[in-house]
């Protein structure tokens, strides 16, 4: 009987040996992706969680007009920003042109984000430098006082509004990508159209529970007064507002009462009454989050913050004392 060599016993009955071996393999693959896919999916649960940027959660969104309107969509945070540099641009009597370029400039140079770090010694919403003559640290990272400074550079630009985007907000920033503004310029003119007032009710943002938490009335006129200038509450708001520097110590009814009643006037160039009244009600949604904004009501139509996910609507029957009154100021109310 021929007798079997070691090297062939392997090869007899390799297929006996490996099938159990390939299975276990396979077995262990399969548990090794299925683990990996668990973690996949705690990791994004984590991440909208602590960063809020999942599809439910709080944002703010801009819808254009028409067909071909276009919507933008941003975190309340940005559009806090936003609302201030359209709000400084405003006090200013600039165009919306000028708004436009300087939103577009903060959503390339921050991402309408008020960073403590960039290029070299850049910082703030427009990456402004100390080291440049732009101010200090502090100075640079307060979104009013940066968003002045800008303007205050552009309008010396000759010409900026007819300037193509790119180059205007080139001439200010001097920046080492000076092409890279104008992939901003759809969204930063669909922003400003809204945030001027220009395009009615076309701002609104959904909140969290907390910004139904009670809110600080006399900040909400501290912030109005500082972001468009003391006579955007004339007489006794604007006052109360001054006094009080949003400290929560205000020394009048003006300062306590939870509904700000913000008188409509002059705004923007180029716009009336209706505008201004627009404009001062989408800054007050945009900053709902921040400044615990409970209701914002204009021309026969309210956003609260309890139902922030309908947006703008119409009043109901009920509501039609403060109908009358939002006609020609908008009620901003706090939350109690």
């Amino acid at each position: 009987m021929p007798s079997v060599t070691a090297r062939e016993v392997p090869c007899r009955y390799r297929g006996h040996v490996s099938e159990p071996t390939s299975t276990a393999r396979r077995s262990r693959l399969i548990r090794i992706g299925a683990a990996c896919a668990v973690l996949l999916a705690l990791a994004g649960y984590l991440i909208v969680q602590f960063t809020g940027r999942g599809p439910g959660a709080p944002h703010c969104r801009v819808t254009g007009q028409g067909k071909d309107g276009g919507t933008y969509r941003m975190e309340p945070e940005q559009a806090v920003n936003a609302a201030t540099i359209e709000a400084v641009g405003s006090s200013r009597r600039l165009p919306e042109r000028a708004i436009t370029i300087a939103l577009a400039t903060a959503m390339q140079e921050s991402g309408l984000r008020n960073i403590d770090y960039g290029d070299r010694d850049s910082v703030g919403l427009f990456q402004q430098r100390p080291s440049q003559g732009w101010g200090d640290a502090r100075q640079i990272q307060d979104p009013v006082y940066a968003a002045g400074k800008f303007y205050d550079h552009l309008v010396k630009v000759d010409g900026y509004a007819s300037l193509p985007l790119t180059e205007a907000a080139q001439r200010v920033q001097r920046s080492g990508y000076p092409r890279a503004y104008a992939k901003h310029e759809p969204d930063a003119a669909l922003l400003s159209s809204a945030l001027t007032g220009r395009a009615a009710g076309a701002f609104t943002c959904t909140t969290a529970a907390e910004a139904t938490r009670p809110g600080n009335p006399a900040r909400v006129r501290a912030e109005l007064v500082r972001e468009f200038g003391e006579g955007v509450l004339p007489g006794a708001e604007g006052t109360a507002a001054e006094r009080a520097g949003g400290s929560g110590r205000a020394t009048s009814r003006a300062g306590t009462d939870p509904v700000i009643a913000v008188p409509v006037g002059a705004t923007v160039a180029g716009g009336g009454p209706g505008r201004r009244g627009w404009e001062l009600a989408h800054w007050a949604v945009a900053h709902a989050s921040e400044l615990r904004i409970a209701q914002v009501s204009y021309a026969g139509r309210v956003w609260t913050a309890r139902e922030s996910g309908k947006g703008w609507h119409a009043m109901g029957e009920n509501s039609a004392a403060e109908k009358s009154r939002s006609e020609n100021k908008v009620l901003i109310r706090t939350a109690q």
